[in-house]
């Protein structure tokens, strides 16, 4: 058991290592005042002064917070309609293909699901005139697209595990079905909703690949802009603003875990 208990902790050690010595070297070089990301000369925060005056990289990251808003949004109510149907309509004709279209984007590689737009969303102009070349619109619809399928899944299992007798126990007190999903249903689901919005979020925040298909002049993302940048060398800047990335990420963190600890009763 010893000889067990030492292996987990030494195989722990180093896979936490692995991870974590990478961030702390980037966080730390953030602060060095030499433009070379390797050699150290000195603390400074002038990368961070560089990076808030840089119109690129903020116009970037507010075109990117935009796009995560409006795709969770529209992902959070398309994946929850879904996954209602799924669930709740046990029996009909072509059920299991509408599944398994639902869950296609999990499995699918993202570039086969960003050439697919792309040629989408060029026969659709093609055709109707709309969308009228490729931009915040065209981002927004393909990052819905595979955003719901991760809502239809959180929202689904828990949906499975809901007791349905709560509803049936409104309706035969002459609740009515609007009534019972928005103070029964929608309260008991609540934390899937919460988690496929935040799921959602960050997926498209953090998306690269299908963006690049399907964007256009005037509407490059945060990654896009960061990968641009970094083919050419990693900048110090480029380390302020992972850091500042990481350091709200860590406060969301902190914050959602404080939220989810049980409440002692008096």
């Amino acid at each position: 058991m010893k000889k067990n208990s030492w292996f987990v902790t030494i195989a722990t050690t180093l896979g936490f290592a692995f991870l974590y010595i990478p961030i702390i070297s980037l966080i730390i070089f953030s602060f060095n005042k030499s433009k070379l990301v390797t050699v150290w000369a000195g603390f400074s925060t002038k990368w961070y002064a560089k990076l808030l005056n840089d119109p690129q990289i903020l116009g970037a990251a507010w075109i990117s917070l935009k796009i995560a808003f409006l795709s969770a949004s529209l992902a959070l109510i398309l994946g929850t309609l879904g996954a209602l149907v799924l669930v709740r309509f046990r029996r009909f004709h072509g059920k299991s293909l509408l599944s398994g279209m639902i869950t296609a984007p999990l499995v699918m590689p993202d570039v086969i699901i960003g050439l697919s737009l792309l040629l989408l969303f060029v026969g659709m102009e093609a055709m109707f005139g709309w969308p009228a070349g490729r931009g915040l619109t065209t981002i927004v619809i393909a990052h819905t697209t595979f955003c719901m399928a991760y809502v239809a899944v959180v929202v689904q299992s828990r949906l499975v595990d809901m007791d349905e007798s709560l509803e049936e126990a409104a309706l035969d007190l002459g609740a009515k079905p609007t009534r019972v999903f928005f103070d029964i249903t929608l309260p008991v689901i609540a934390p899937a909703l919460v988690s496929g919005w935040l799921l959602s979020f960050t997926l498209s925040l953090d998306d690269l690949v299908i963006a690049s298909f399907v964007s256009g002049p005037g509407a490059s993302t945060l990654p896009m802009v960061i990968f641009s940048k970094v083919r050419l060398g990693v900048s110090p800047d480029i380390n302020a603003l992972a850091t500042i990335i990481i350091v709200v990420v860590a406060i969301g963190v902190v914050i959602a875990s404080t939220q989810m600890k049980p409440k002692k009763v008096s």
